[in-house]
C-alpha cells in the first residue's frame, strides 16, 4: 500500500470533484454487477421479512458514470425477478431449476432496460435509475472486456 498513488495523505490537496450521476434516458442498456450484499428486508404488506440481495449496477453509456442498486428479494412469489436477473447473465435458462451461485455475481454482465424513477428523501424529489425489467442472456455482452479504469473503484481496486 506505501507505493500506491492513490492513498492520501491528511494534508493533500483535493482537486477531483468526481463525476456526477448521470440519471439515464430510458431505454436497453449493459450492465455489469460491480458489488453485491446480503441483507434482510424488514417486511411490508405484502411480502414478510425475508433475506434480501443487493446489487449495485455500472451502467454502460456515453454520458458519464451511471449506476443502479436494486433490492432481490429472496420469497417465492417474486422469484421470476431473480430468475430474470440470473438469465441476464448467462447463469440461467428459461424452463431451467439452479441454484443461485451468488459467488459468480459480481462482474458479471448483463442487459436489462432501465427506466429513470423518481423518490423522495429528506423531503426533497430526486430521480434514479431503475431497472425495469432485465434482458436474457446474449453472449455478446459477456465477452464484452471491462476495463479497471470503467469500474466504481478506478484502477485496480480499494
Amino acid at each position: 500500500m506505501a507505493n500506491d498513488p492513490n492513498v492520501m495523505g491528511w494534508d493533500d490537496v483535493l482537486e477531483n470533484d468526481g463525476q456526477e450521476y448521470v440519471i439515464l434516458p430510458e431505454g436497453d442498456y449493459t450492465y455489469t454487477v460491480t458489488n453485491f450484499e446480503r441483507g434482510q428486508f424488514p417486511g411490508g404488506p405484502k411480502i414478510p421479512a425475508c433475506p434480501k440481495a443487493t446489487l449495485t449496477l455500472n451502467i454502460d453509456n456515453d454520458q458519464g458514470a451511471a449506476t443502479a442498486r436494486i433490492d432481490l428479494l429472496l420469497y417465492r412469489t417474486v422469484e421470476w425477478k431473480m430468475a430474470a436477473f440470473f438469465r441476464s447473465i448467462g447463469q440461467k435458462k428459461h424452463g431451467e431449476k439452479v441454484v443461485m451461485n451468488w459467488n459468480k455475481v459480481v462482474g458479471a454482465r448483463g442487459k436489462a432496460h432501465f427506466k429513470p424513477r423518481e423518490y423522495t428523501k429528506d423531503g426533497q424529489i430526486r430521480k434514479t435509475n431503475d431497472v425495469e425489467r432485465f434482458i436474457d442472456y446474449d453472449p455478446s455482452v459477456a465477452m464484452t472486456p471491462v476495463k479497471d479504469a470503467d469500474l466504481p473503484w478506478g484502477n485496480g481496486g480499494f
